[in-house]
């Protein structure tokens, strides 16, 4: 998969890709990170790529010229199969969008900034649209690098063992039940008899159980369907 994220400050994203899971993904040759200064496609003098609103009102708004010099940049290169911006009012990302992604070849990702991108970059460039939550940050970036994660460790050969994703909270609409490790016993505190048993069947219908209750007790709207 090949990710072009185009920022204003790509400075903030360069480090979550050079260590843990995203790092390994673009060593193993999974994944292709490229960033794109927006500022580097404006013929503004002081490069500055966000102008006041038509109509008046508080906040800048970023210009359709640097986005769409940039975008058709990248499109003149390649096919893409998805351009993505992040915005609070898009769709809510969840793990199913985050699988859907997974599958692509090619996307680019537009950070907002400021009060927002021009009305006429969605209109003509934007193909989806999506918010990380009911709440405004200072810019897409850190919505990216979320999507980004959510995204990546779903892509084959990405995670050590491959099903450890599909077993993930939400995968299958259900949150995932409780998991313990060694020792056994500790301070009186033990591992549920079952996990120890070696009995595969019944340790899976024991996890199914667990995921059922954890579900309902914590997320019941997950459960409506």
């Amino acid at each position: 998969m090949r990710i072009d994220i185009i920022t204003v400050v790509p400075d903030l994203l360069k480090s979550p890709f050079e260590a843990s899971i995203m790092q390994r993904s673009i060593a193993k040759g999974l994944v292709e990170v490229h960033f794109h200064n927006l500022r580097d496609y404006t013929a503004n003098a002081y490069k500055q790529v966000d102008d006041y609103q038509f109509g008046g009102g508080a906040g800048m708004v970023m210009m359709i010229e640097p986005i769409d010099k940039c975008i058709s940049g990248l499109k003149a290169e390649r096919d893409y199969d998805e351009i993505i911006y992040l915005t609070p009012d898009g769709e809510t990302l969840n793990q199913g969008i985050a699988n859907q992604i997974s599958l692509q070849k090619n996307i680019i990702l537009l950070c907002g900034h400021y009060k927002g991108v021009d009305q006429r970059v969605r209109d003509q460039f934007i193909t989806r649209e999506i918010s990380i939550g009911d709440y405004v940050l200072s810019g897409g970036e850190l919505g990216a690098l979320i999507l980004c994660d959510a995204v990546i460790r779903l892509i084959p050969g990405v995670l050590g063992n491959e099903t450890s994703a599909l077993t993930d909270s939400f995968q299958d609409d259900m949150l995932a039940p409780p998991v313990y490790t060694r020792p056994a016993e500790y301070k009186g505190w033990k591992v549920p008899e079952i996990l120890t048993s070696g009995n595969t069947p019944k340790i899976e219908t024991w996890r199914e159980e667990q995921a059922y209750k954890h579900t309902l007790k914590r997320r019941p709207d997950l459960l409506k369907d």
